[in-house]
């Protein structure tokens, strides 16, 4: 599963690698100023890790929440603060469903795109910002 899960990571960022490179070349010198996508790149590895592996890591697996977990922690102190019963659409539910429904891959590639705008929105407004 973990090579799977990391071929088809390195996949998506060489595919999207392929399209923003073509788009940086069009814009004259995008890749000179630190924003190219091997600049974001390891904001990228560290989104898909974390919500790749950090979800499960937490306890917030495919078949519910893990026994003697922080996600089972948080699911008793959401409990206690609202009566007895875990809101629907609340942290818990939502982190719930997302290691529950979403697959391994498809969480690595929404945190790479999230850790690519991080780059793009912090890194490089600051530059954009100080020039």
């Amino acid at each position: 599963m973990w090579k799977k899960s990391v071929t088809l990571l390195l996949g998506y960022l060489l595919l999207f690698n392929c399209c923003v490179d073509a788009d940086s070349r069009r814009s004259s010198d995008d890749s000179q100023d630190g924003c190219g996508i091997w600049d974001a790149l390891p904001y990228m590895v560290v989104g898909g890790g974390l919500l790749a592996f950090g979800l499960p890591a937490l306890g917030f697996t495919g078949v519910g929440i893990a026994a003697n977990s922080l996600a089972s922690t948080l699911m008793s102190w959401s409990a206690v603060m609202n009566g007895g019963g875990v809101p629907a659409g609340g942290i818990v539910a939502t982190l719930q469903s997302l290691g529950a429904g979403a697959g391994t891959t498809a969480l690595a590639g929404v945190g790479a795109k999230a850790g690519y705008e991080i780059h793009q929105n912090l890194v490089c407004q600051k530059k954009k910002c100080d020039d």
